[in-house]
């Protein structure tokens, strides 16, 4: 049987995670593709570098780019990461009729109707499960597990970093300067951590889904998009005793009917009901959640990084690609789920129309008529509070009081808000997080 040959671009920990189990599962997989996939071409900057898998037959070169344009290969996988040079690179690899497989969400996500539409010209597929949730078969499920459904939601915890934070947070009582040092020292997080820690990673991931969910094109500029950098203890603490649990969430969603129809697209922390699943996911696992008008709601878990979890949805994409080769790519499954021509913008719903409820941190002084006060302002704007707890303050410290409200949109919520903190007792340093639900 002549195998399929496969060129690695980039031999980091993904990267040899794909060359170890390309050959650790050589057997089973070819049974699964009914010929061998091998490893025949790897790129890296230091080809000379000692790594954690057998290159033994494998040529290591240092220019990706020479791969991407001359390779005698069948499938080019990109894991260096990053826009450029991987978009060059896979353009280049595009360009020669090559399918490609990758694990590059940012690139994807910004960049990806113009690379599907170069593939769909070469006649050529790219596969892209890795992307989004390391192992976890997200894509494959929403894209084909789920096709005769109507995607109504989905939510997922889809970055590991920032779920490894707040957990420390919920569970040693850390702040967050100290969870994210530890993050850091175990790997979790990179030296520079804003792509992880402001939401922007989650973000990139938030907008494949939500193409594959909804059939829209890939706009990451559409994502609103908050990070986990004002979450306090304080505010953890307070949510446990509510109830709840915080999490940085990625929430696509169809919202609204006929005229004002569209979709709500966000990532931001979150708190959630303790009872649920998603408030069950700590350290740097990943969950998703998915609703379907016909199969209710799905959860799918599991580790959404790490070298090996990840390898294993790349090799699934070359498992895929390699059974597909030669056939006629009209009949192979579209990328973002609906046909090219049927995929279509939809409206997205500035947060100002978003309703969810809020909870709401206010520092206030110790003086009498202050929840009254409060209560009457919300009132005036049609808001009713669903909860609301009183901290009596500690010698000459101020009180405490947080409340979370009834369901509204945010545009009425933040009118509410100024007012309140105009009002003269209250101090500095007020919290609102969203509050879901997920009924």
């Amino acid at each position: 049987m002549t195998a399929v040959r496969v060129a690695v671009i980039g031999l980091g920990t993904v990267g040899q995670g794909v060359v170890r189990l390309l050959k650790n599962n050589a057997a089973e997989i070819a049974r699964r593709v009914g010929r061998p996939l091998v490893v025949t071409q790897v790129s890296s900057r230091d080809p000379h570098k000692a790594r954690d898998c057998d290159l033994s037959g494998i040529t290591v070169v240092g220019d990706a780019l020479q791969i991407a344009r001359e390779a005698d290969v069948d499938v080019v996988v990109e894991l260096i990461g990053g826009i450029s040079p991987a978009r060059e690179l896979i353009e280049a690899a595009l360009a020669r009729g090559k399918p490609v497989v990758t694990a590059n969400k940012a690139l994807l996500a910004e960049h990806g109707n113009r690379l599907f539409a170069q593939a769909r010209k070469a006649g050529v597929s790219i596969g892209f499960e890795a992307a989004v949730a390391g192992g976890i078969p997200v894509i494959k499920a929403i894209r084909e597990g789920l096709a005769g459904n109507r995607i109504e939601r989905l939510a997922g915890i889809i970055n590991g970093t920032c779920n490894y934070i707040v957990t420390q947070m919920q569970e040693k009582g850390q702040s967050f300067a100290d969870a994210l040092r530890d993050a850091q020292k175990l790997g979790y997080a990179e030296a520079d951590p804003t792509f992880d820690i402001e939401g922007l990673d989650a973000a990139h991931k938030l907008t494949i889904l939500a193409s594959i969910a909804f059939g829209m094109p890939l706009d990451a500029k559409s994502v609103a998009v908050e990070g986990i950098t004002k979450v306090t203890p304080q505010d953890i603490q307070i949510a446990q005793v509510f109830g709840y649990r915080i999490k940085l969430l990625g929430i696509a969603k169809r919202s609204g009917q006929g005229a004002d129809a569209g979709v709500e697209l966000r990532v931001h922390p979150t708190l959630i009901p303790e009872t649920t699943l998603l408030a069950k996911v700590d350290g740097v696992l990943n969950s998703v959640l998915i609703r379907g008008n016909a199969v209710g709601e799905v959860g799918l878990y599991g580790r959404g990084a790490g070298g090996d979890a990840t390898a294993s949805a790349v090799v699934a994409d070359l498992i895929d690609v390699a059974r597909g080769l030669g056939a006629d790519p009209r009949h192979a499954v579209p990328p973002l789920a609906f046909q090219p021509d049927a995929v279509q913008a939809l409206p997205v719903l500035p947060m100002a129309a978003v309703a969810s409820a809020f909870y709401l941190r206010l520092k206030v002084a110790d003086e009498a008529g202050v929840l009254s006060k409060l209560t009457t302002i919300l009132a005036a704007h049609d808001i009713s509070v669903e909860a609301i707890l009183q901290r009596e303050p500690q010698g000459h410290e101020d009180a405490h009081v947080a409340l979370i409200t009834s369901v509204i949109e945010q545009g009425r919520f933040d009118h509410a808000l100024a007012e309140i903190l105009r009002l003269p007792f209250v101090r500095e340093g007020a919290a609102m997080l969203r509050v879901e639900k997920f009924d």
